[in-house]
């Protein structure tokens, strides 16, 4: 056990992630488990290793500090991709494998490597200039593909380097993701092969419409501004489009996709077919297409409308082997799993994303009455049965191949995940085996009491000091609070830092309120076209009842701390609710949608120039006036997703309307603060804040 304080260790170890196995493949065989694992809880840089199934024995195929390639030479599309990603580590942190899971194939220092996955023999760079970004190889193992700058290439394992597509246009890219989609979508990828390595799916991204942004680094002035391409709330997207290359004659054809569809959303090629989704710019309409990838010709399999948005679903849409589309929708007031239309899970389960789909569909869902824990299952096709392959008081996540299972189990009670191998789709005492994880445990197991609060019973978690007492004390509201992210989960990881900040001397809240994911689909469309009302409603009732669920709780000292979304609740809160709120934190908030992106905020709010009034209404800046409580705003200068702007333009207003406040600007640092001595630092500078206003 380590005996450096917490903010250090919490920030050498980057949350607790580093040496955990990531970035999982299994064999279609299920006799290879491939992963990326870093020597220790500590260690940053990634390498590539093999796990033999039926041995349980593992070594290492690929390791950075034999490769001499240099990581830190990356390129503006993988900086891109780890920002969007969130990705901290370093090494090989993403890789590709042929169709058997025989070759790997990844990047290092921008120079292309290949390895074998079933022999020892050392990993070899492809003689190609270096500079690339996103290799894949062909399902036989035979070639590879990747981008360029904007150009979309493909090279022989022997180096013979052809350019597929390229445009004159600097503007214009082919092959990789748009902002929108890496971001928004979790679609990170822009070219699909064939499952007969003869074509490529590619998408053709034309920015040249879209505003150009300029991110700067002030402490550097000698630094040229970074021009970043930004769909803001109500201006242009990307134009996009799909195509179909011909690997052998090099001929492309177009895909004719018909109608005012603003999103690619998935594309999906498999033996049983290739298919398309596709999203109206309002979202309030999806529809997937069947493609003829040799006319280009588009076929309607299936659509699905709601008033407010359709939601997307990681994993979706899918064909099993026999050409059964996989999709998942809200159907009687749940997110259900689709086979070929027809909900085959319950409408007491919420589906939450897909891990497989073949004989069998795995997936993650949740009790719809319990959205702390999530849990595998696995639906067998042929015979219509659902099976749960790990359930209990935990939060467990899958990589799959249908038969073999590797479940990543968190739990209140442990202070580390495991990684357990599940085979058969059943947890048996012979069946499973565990992945080594190297994470560093937390050093401490936090003192989580999980409760549900009001007349909706709202998902509250209390974290209180480890040492025993009876005196009252300064609450900490601690949530993100808004869609697509939870923090009361069954894991003693999530409340690392909430149980620190408790051991200081706060009794700590966390609150997933109305728009969070889990609990269906009323729940999650309550913010509609407004973020601010009901997200704040649900910190406040919890608030007004705490007294009776922790009596140490002093409710004249309440603060409240948060990042992005819960960056924005936080000042939000101290701005509308001065009576339940007196200080706050609000890291990287949005505090006008008018500057957040088009998918996300448009979902939520709707189009600003069809109704600008839930744009103003939820704006902070608009609220700048009512400032009466103290608040600390920080934000990373080189964010290009919710841009430094946001806090500039609040800190303006405030000292327009005569409220003092304080700025902490962060030089250099994007959305995730990974740099070590920050993040370390943050959490210091956060609590001598907190400490300074309801401590004294």
């Amino acid at each position: 056990m380590t005996s450096e304080s917490f903010p250090r260790l919490f920030a050498r170890t980057q949350r607790f992630t580093l040496g955990e196995p990531r970035n999982l493949t299994v064999s279609p065989d299920g006799s290879r488990i491939v992963f990326a694992r870093s020597a220790l809880g500590t260690d940053k840089t990634n390498a590539l290793w093999v796990l033999d199934v039926s041995s349980g024995t593992e070594h290492c195929v690929a390791d950075p500090a034999t490769l001499l390639a240099d990581d830190t030479l990356l390129t503006a599309h993988e900086r891109q991709r780890r920002e969007r990603a969130r990705e901290g580590a370093a090494g090989i942190t993403t890789y590709a494998c042929d169709a058997s899971v025989s070759t790997a194939t990844f990047v290092l220092g921008g120079v292309l490597f290949v390895c074998s996955l079933v022999d020892k023999t050392p990993p070899r760079a492809i003689n190609i200039a270096p500079g690339i970004f996103d290799p894949r190889l062909d399902p036989a193992g035979k070639r590879i593909a990747y981008i360029r700058g904007g150009d979309l290439c493909i090279s022989t394992l022997d180096g013979d380097e052809t350019i597929l597509c390229t445009d004159a246009n600097d503007a214009v890219t082919w092959g990789a993701a748009e902002f929108i989609a890496a971001e928004e979508m979790g679609r990170q990828c822009g070219y699909w092969w064939s499952p007969t390595g003869t074509h490529i799916m590619a998408e053709r991204v034309d920015n040249g419409a879209v505003n150009t942004w300029f991110i700067a680094d002030p402490a550097s002035p000698a630094l040229a501004a970074i021009a970043h391409r930004y769909p803001a709330a109500g201006t242009t997207n990307a134009t996009t489009s799909l195509h179909v290359l011909d690997i052998s004659t090099s001929s492309i054809t177009p895909i004719d996709i018909a109608g005012a569809w603003e999103y690619i959303t998935a594309v999906h090629w498999s033996k049983a077919g290739c298919i398309v989704q596709v999203q109206t710019r309002d979202q309030r309409d999806v529809t997937i297409f069947d493609i003829d990838t040799m006319s280009g010709a588009c076929t309607q399999r299936y659509s699905d409308s709601d008033s407010c948005w359709v939601e997307l679903v990681s994993g979706t849409p899918g064909l099993t082997s026999d050409n059964q589309l996989v999709t998942c929708a809200d159907r009687d007031g749940a997110r259900r799993l689709l086979l070929d239309n027809l909900a085959i899970t319950p409408p007491d389960m919420q589906v939450r994303s897909i891990a497989h789909v073949g004989k069998h569909i795995v997936f993650h869902a949740n009790p719809i009455d319990t959205p702390s824990v999530l849990h595998i299952w696995s639906y067998d096709v042929e015979n219509s049965s659902l099976t749960c392959i790990h359930d209990a008081n935990v939060t467990s996540t899958a990589v799959s191949n249908g038969e073999i299972t590797v479940a990543r189990i968190g739990s209140a009670t442990h202070t580390r995940a495991t990684f357990r191998i599940i085979s058969a789709g059943h947890e048996t005492d012979s069946g499973v085996r565990e992945i080594v994880s190297n994470a560093e445990p937390l050093p401490f197991l936090p003192t989580t009491q999980f409760h549900r609060v009001g007349d909706r019973a709202i998902p509250i978690a209390v974290v209180t000091p480890r040492s025993p007492g009876t005196s009252r004390l300064p609450v900490l509201f601690d949530p993100y609070g808004g869609p697509h992210a939870q923090r009361v989960v069954a894991s003693a990881q999530s409340f690392a830092t909430s149980q620190w900040f408790a051991d200081q001397g706060f009794i700590v809240v966390v609150v997933d309120g109305a728009g969070t994911p889990g609990l269906g689909t009323k729940w999650e469309r309550s913010v509609h076209h407004d973020l601010a009302s009901a997200v704040l409603a649900d910190q406040v009732e919890v608030a007004l009842v705490l007294s009776r669920i922790e009596p140490r709780a002093d409710l004249s000292r309440v603060g409240i701390r948060g990042w992005s979304f819960g960056g924005y609740l936080a000042a939000l809160a101290v701005l509308r609710r001065p009576d339940i709120f007196h200080c706050a934190v609000a890291g990287a908030p949005v505090t006008d949608w008018m500057l957040y992106d088009t998918h996300y905020t448009e979902r939520y709010l709707g189009h600003p120039q069809t109704d600008s009034h839930p744009y103003d209404f939820t704006s902070l800046i608009n609220d700048a006036d009512k400032l009466s409580r103290p608040l600390l705003l920080i934000h990373g200068l080189s964010d290009d997703n919710v841009i430094a702007a946001h806090t500039l333009q609040l800190s303006s207003a405030l000292l327009a309307a005569g409220k003092p406040h304080e700025v902490l600007p962060l030089s250099g640092v994007t959305h995730m603060t990974p740099q070590e001595i920050i993040a370390e630092n943050l959490l210091l500078h956060q609590l001598s804040f907190l400490q300074r206003h309801l401590c004294q």
